[in-house]
């Protein structure tokens, strides 16, 4: 993992308004445990970062983190862009209405009826795939969205 992606603990920290000695405390760690973790030294494990997430009130530090340590889970689940919960819930919003308008919906049952997707199909089930993948990304970036601003 590329150090500067490694601050990612770090800017949550802070964005919390916390100390990295007031943070270990919170986190049951050590003060050395953060220290490394923030300048990359080591990679803390799951449950620390999920202790993080909590603590800093960070969703979105649980997903970053997965997707830089598990390429599984970077090549499956999108990035969760920082933005605000209005930002994110128009975008999720607007994402809906846009496939409900293109009639996507209808399109891709038409599709599946058959349990089969042909060669014919297939161009037109992937971009309705990309237009779901974009849906699931909004709702991602709500459920992770920066409140109170």
């Amino acid at each position: 993992m590329p150090q500067d992606k490694r601050n990612i603990y770090k800017i949550a920290r802070e964005a919390r308004g916390l100390t990295q000695e007031a943070a270990a405390e919170k986190l049951g760690i050590s003060d050395s445990s953060i220290r490394a973790y923030e300048t990359g030294q080591r990679v803390p494990p799951n449950e620390v970062v999920e202790l993080m997430a909590i603590c800093y009130d960070a969703q979105h530090l649980a997903f970053q983190h997965l997707r830089e340590t598990n390429s599984m889970y970077g090549s499956i689940v999108p990035a969760v862009p920082d933005c605000s919960v209005l930002e994110a819930s128009a975008k999720l919003i607007n994402r809906i209405y846009e496939f409900a308008d293109s009639h996507s919906d209808r399109r891709l049952m038409r599709i599946a009826e058959d349990n089969v997707i042909d060669q014919d199909e297939r161009p037109e089930f992937d971009a309705i795939l990309e237009d779901l993948q974009e849906i699931v990304e909004a709702a991602l970036a709500v459920k992770c969205a920066r409140q109170g601003e």
